[in-house]
């Protein structure tokens, strides 16, 4: 069995799309590769527009990073809006800034549009203060995104005791826009949205090859052939072949385990408002509830390496901390993630070639920006004008040392999280 196959949001899934893998040949406006949000996304727009499309997925609809999200659907990005602004100058930030500012939104209105079955609770989530850096950190994007209009307050250390049902923090960021959902739930319902506005959704049919001649695009699979004008490869960090195209990212792993549901009693006392939470700490943390009253809660690392243990007691660990009402709580075996990050936290959109382009690096904030980022992308191509694109696109795109850094990242949350298990 998978690490894929024990995931709390697999077993609890509502929603499906019916697939299968492509046979034969198919000619379309727009091919898809990558079955999670930015490339469902995508497909439904370019489908709902009136086009013709075909998405090929190489395992199942949100197998990678998609269905293995917290599914915390934020606004915006990891970076305030200042960082945003510096990296990508005014006018484009800004632009970034507001689109993302209404990715909740998008996501919650794709929700209630086409009815899909994804526990959606748009209650807001809390970045928590773990420490006094942390506040100040919190303070200063507080200020930001105030000045950007965002309905943003901070929350004094009483009121996110009695917002979390924890004492363990000095304060928190409250954004209203957030919420949360179920990540694979709501990645196979945009699909589901896709097929029935249209979208061919062949799944189990990873592209081996493509080419581009006499301004068509041709793409490979073990049975099939599909033809077509345009390309968006939203493979993200689960990028199979197709090594000419592979996007540059450092790989970092986020896992996550759940408790039983909880008595009413401890339901009561936990996030009695529904908001989703993670805290400041540089080997973060996220807690939240789902609609059955389980206590879902991760952090950075790798489940299928040799630092398991440590991630796996720390977990224990650290949920009781937290929640010492939670102490004698068993957790259900655990999941993890892979998340593509850029250096600068900026996702990268690429030109491969004409007419094609490659989405990627949401560096952990994949629901909304992946909503909008495969949203935007199709629309640029399908009317033929980059400047729709949420970010301009670049001829290429590298990482540097991103094997090193995925090492350092892991070891560092290995470490950590050894040491704090022990004492």
């Amino acid at each position: 069995m998978s690490d894929h196959d024990k995931s709390l949001w697999l077993k609890t899934c509502q929603e499906h799309v019916e697939s299968s893998p492509l046979i034969g040949d198919l000619t379309v406006d727009l091919a898809v590769i990558g079955g999670g949000y930015t490339g469902c996304s995508a497909a439904l727009t370019a489908a709902q527009a009136g086009a013709s499309v075909c998405l090929l997925e190489a395992q199942e609809i949100g197998h990678g990073g998609s269905g293995r999200n917290v599914g915390l659907a934020n606004a915006g990005l990891w970076l305030p809006p200042d960082d945003i602004r510096q990296h990508l100058g005014g006018e484009a930030g800004d632009r970034l800034i507001d689109l993302l500012a209404a990715a909740p939104g998008d996501v919650f209105d794709l929700i209630e549009k086409h009815e899909i079955n994804c526990e959606p609770v748009r209650n807001g989530t809390l970045h928590c203060a773990h420490s006094t850096k942390g506040l100040r950190d919190l303070q200063a994007r507080h200020a930001q995104l105030s000045a950007t209009g965002a309905p943003v307050d901070l929350v004094s250390a009483h009121q996110t005791a009695r917002r979390t049902g924890s004492a363990a923090f000095l304060g928190a960021l409250f954004d209203p826009r957030a919420g949360t959902i179920q990540p694979l739930s709501y990645v196979q319902g945009l699909a589901r949205a896709a097929a029935e506005a249209g979208a061919r959704i062949a799944t189990q049919n990873p592209v081996q090859s493509m080419q581009h001649n006499d301004d068509v695009w041709t793409l490979i699979t073990d049975q099939g052939t599909v033809r077509a004008k345009s390309v968006i490869q939203a493979t993200n960090a689960y990028h199979q072949g197709l090594q000419k195209t592979a996007p540059a990212y450092v790989p970092v792993y986020y896992f996550q385990f759940a408790t039983a549901p909880l008595s009413d009693n401890l339901r009561a006392s936990i996030l009695p408002g529904g908001e989703g939470c993670w805290d400041t700490g540089l080997i973060m943390t996220s807690f939240r509830m789902d609609a059955e009253g389980r206590m879902i809660i991760g952090a950075m690392g790798d489940l299928s390496q040799a630092g398991r243990a440590a991630h796996t007691a720390w977990i224990r660990r650290k949920l009781a901390e937290l929640f010492p009402q939670l102490a004698d709580q068993p957790l259900i075996e655990g999941w993890h993630g892979r998340i593509a990050m850029t250096s600068d936290h900026i996702p990268k959109i690429t030109q491969i070639g004409p007419n094609a382009l490659s989405v990627h690096g949401y560096s952990g904030r994949g629901i909304g920006p992946g909503t909008v980022f495969g949203r935007l992308a199709a629309e640029s191509l399908l009317q033929d004008d980059p400047s729709l694109l949420p970010v301009p696109a670049v001829p290429q795109y590298h990482e540097v040392w991103t094997g090193l850094r995925r090492a350092y990242f892991e070891t560092g949350a290995v470490l950590t999280h050894f040491v704090k298990a022990r004492f």
